[in-house]
């Protein structure tokens, strides 16, 4: 630890309401963070003993670092940002959630293999380069009355999400077929298929939130755009009961993925209402939405779990109080 007290860094490229409960939460806790963009990191062997430059900390390291966003780019970028990431883990530093988890969360293809793997109920997925492939499955399905989704590979908040196979229901495209779109664009030449689990309505989903394996705080997400409940695609958020099924099936979908703190998203299983079916998994997951619903601060649970958890510090007590009562 640094002389002046414990430094956290918080990796993100913007910063707003998350990053300021952070800090404060951190400060709280007789922490200071600072934010930096990995964008702005970079290594240099020549400059300090490390190897690494983070803006903010000189030729010191942060004690921790809490990872809150990645910005977009080249191949070439993001292998860079996570290789800045990697470095910190070489070197010592707790990083929270640490690349390889997020490489696999933000992946979806490796998403759902290892949640498959894992034995972690998730609907029947496809992932490929081929359109020709990506046809066969459509059609596949379709002549099962089946629908799936196509989703870009890597990507959030609901975007790109279209909905393939035959219309169901009446009118003038009852029994037409959505077809598969060109795979450029939002989908950079892969086909990541997903079969579309048809639910009630009004349609909904659940967002949980893991924070060190222990499920703390659940949602509903619903309505929004069409069939998709992102909270950013204006879906509206309702306390859910947090039973067992949702909690264990999101404790594991976290620990498939080897991540800290994940927003696991899901649905209900027609098949086994005991085990409802994991979506998606968050690794740099947003909380916004489920503060709203939950009474404990979401931010400081997070803190805590960083601080005693992963650097063997104690935790606050009011807030450790105020989760365990919820269980």
């Amino acid at each position: 630890m640094s002389d002046d007290g414990l430094r956290i860094g918080i990796a993100t490229d913007a910063t707003g309401w998350h990053t300021g409960r952070l800090r404060r939460a951190l400060r709280e806790r007789g922490a200071s963070a600072r934010c930096f963009d990995l964008a702005d990191c970079r290594i240099d062997t020549t400059s300090g003993p490390h190897g690494i430059v983070l803006p903010g900390f000189g030729q010191t390291l942060p004690d921790a670092v809490f990872v809150r966003g990645i910005a977009g780019g080249t191949f070439e970028q993001v292998t860079l940002r996570l290789g800045i990431l990697h470095a910190l883990r070489e070197l010592g530093v707790p990083v929270y959630n640490d690349a390889r988890a997020i490489e696999r969360s933000v992946d979806k293809s490796m998403t759902s293999f290892l949640l498959h793997r894992h034995g972690v109920p998730t609907p029947a997925t496809w992932a490929a380069e081929s359109a020709a492939f990506a046809q066969r499955v459509l059609m596949r399905e379709a002549a099962a009355g089946r629908r799936v989704v196509i989703k870009p590979l890597f990507g959030s908040q609901g975007k790109g999400l279209r909905r393939l196979g035959a219309n169901p229901g009446r009118g003038a495209r009852a029994g037409t077929l959505t077809p598969l779109p060109p795979l450029g664009g939002d989908y950079r030449r892969v086909a990541y298929l997903q079969r579309y689990v048809e639910g009630a309505k009004p349609g909904f989903d659940w967002r949980v939130l893991v924070i060190g394996g222990r499920a703390l705080a659940a949602m509903r997400r619903v309505g929004g755009r069409r069939w998709i409940h992102n909270f950013a695609q204006g879906a509206s958020c309702e306390p859910a009961e947090l039973d067992d099924a949702l909690a264990q099936s999101a404790i594991a979908a976290a620990r498939a993925l080897g991540l800290d703190y994940a927003g696991v998203d899901l649905i209900p299983n027609p098949d086994d209402a005991a085990r409802p079916l994991v979506l998606e998994v968050n690794g740099v997951a947003a909380w916004r939405g489920l503060q709203s619903v939950t009474p404990f601060d979401i931010a400081g649970a997070l803190a805590d779990d960083l601080l005693s958890r992963r650097m063997g510090l104690p935790a606050l007590p009011g807030n450790a109080a105020a989760i365990a009562a919820l269980r």
